[in-house]
């Protein structure tokens, strides 16, 4: 890569190919279609392991035993109760602005959780108080996400169940009810095949900040910020969106050729990563089939069209489903409102972003790229003052 006469070097667009620093955390094998958690396949610990047990993985970099898988959870349940203080302002974050927007709400009370417990900057914290900050930053974020729901919708919000796993818990807190056992471990899945996915754009948006010695809020809050955008987690509703705007078989053609030739991007599809099947889409394409119906089998219909179609349009793109096609179907049959689609891949993120924020500390060197100025010529003449 060139240097400029600035003596900093020249890099893609978007830092595309970019290595920013090392990581043991994971990483993502486009060209294979394989991504892993600390040398594990994501996809085999997503359809055998808990969410619990794989957060632990990052946690402690080993899948634990059985005995520690037990304190663990009970270590993550008391930590699930909300301070009163943020208690007692959900009411007024779930019912500012006429739109609801759940990622705004967990920012803005994750924020005042930091204030309330007095988070120090991780540049003042040891690496105990940093982990025990991290754990109760993703503890919280299901009840905070959860009660914001319920609020908005006029119901009570519930209390965090000590008896429930993560996923069991998240779809009682959001649904009010008991759920199944097939619907608890589709979440689950689909919870742990989300957890991490390499440097992506709310990731490293985490690290950025964390490189600055902020406190662990202050990153999570600035990688939810990045993940909000529809490029990003914000895609398995509008990707869901386009299954119910083409409404019928006989639909999909006409529907997808125009998009295309309109030059518009089909949600759910394309991935700046995987030139293969995004496996996160394989994974939950059969757990959608595992749960059956008619949205599944007109989804599978329309991805089938869709990736033919583009291969035909855009031939040499290698374009098809990416984890947000199914992940939206997948919600939709466990009873999850569309409104809570991106706030339930921010649950499984969360704890991908706090590993990463962790992994950062170890590093004293702040991330500070440059720009390339291609403004105009400088120094520009000063015009004499205004009235003078």
């Amino acid at each position: 890569m060139p240097a400029n006469r600035n003596g900093a070097t020249e890099v893609p667009a978007g830092l595309r190919g970019v290595v920013v620093t090392t990581t043991t955390l994971g990483d993502v094998r486009g060209q294979e279609g394989f991504y892993h958690y600390r040398g594990y396949s994501a996809i085999e610990l997503a359809e055998s392991r808990s969410f619990e047990e794989v957060w632990l993985l990052f946690t402690t970099g080993q899948l634990p035993a059985a005995s520690e898988l037990a304190e663990f959870r009970g270590k993550v349940a008391a930590l699930r109760t909300l301070p009163d203080e943020v208690s007692a302002a959900l009411p007024a974050i779930a019912h500012a602005g006429a739109e609801f927007s759940p990622l705004a709400g967990l920012r803005t009370a994750l924020s005042l959780l930091a204030t309330a417990r007095g988070l120090p900057p991780l540049w003042d914290a040891d690496s105990a108080r940093a982990e025990a900050d991290a754990l109760l930053v993703c503890a919280v974020t299901p009840t905070i996400l959860s009660a914001l729901y319920r609020i908005r919708a006029g119901e009570k919000p519930l209390a965090p169940r000590d008896d429930l796993g993560a996923a069991a818990n998240w779809l009682y807190l959001v649904t009010g009810r008991d759920p199944a056992p097939a619907r608890v471990r589709a979440i689950e899945k689909y919870l742990v095949a989300t957890i991490d996915h390499g440097f992506n754009a709310s990731t490293f948006t985490a690290r950025v900040v964390a490189s600055t010695g902020a406190d662990v809020v202050s990153a999570v809050a600035a990688a939810i910020g990045a993940f909000s955008g529809p490029l990003h987690g914000g895609a398995p509703d509008r990707a869901l969106a386009s299954i119910d705007e083409i409404g019928t078989p006989d639909r999909i053609d006409d529907w997808v050729r125009e998009k295309v030739i309109a030059g518009d991007r089909i949600m759910g599809f394309g991935h700046p990563v995987y030139r293969t099947e995004d496996p996160r889409a394989v994974l939950l394409r059969e757990v959608a089939r595992e749960l059956g119906g008619d949205l599944v089998d007109f989804a599978t219909t329309v991805e089938r069209r869709v990736v033919e179609i583009l291969a035909e349009l855009k031939p040499g793109r290698e374009l098809y489903a990416n984890v947000e096609f199914y992940a939206g179907v997948v919600m939709e049959l466990c009873g999850i409102p569309r409104t809570m689609f991106t706030p339930t891949f921010a649950v499984s993120r969360m704890i991908g972003w706090c590993a990463n924020i962790l992994e950062q500390t170890s590093d004293p060197k702040i991330i500070r790229p440059s720009a390339r100025y291609v403004g105009p010529a400088a120094p520009v003449p000063l015009p004499a003052p205004v009235g003078r």
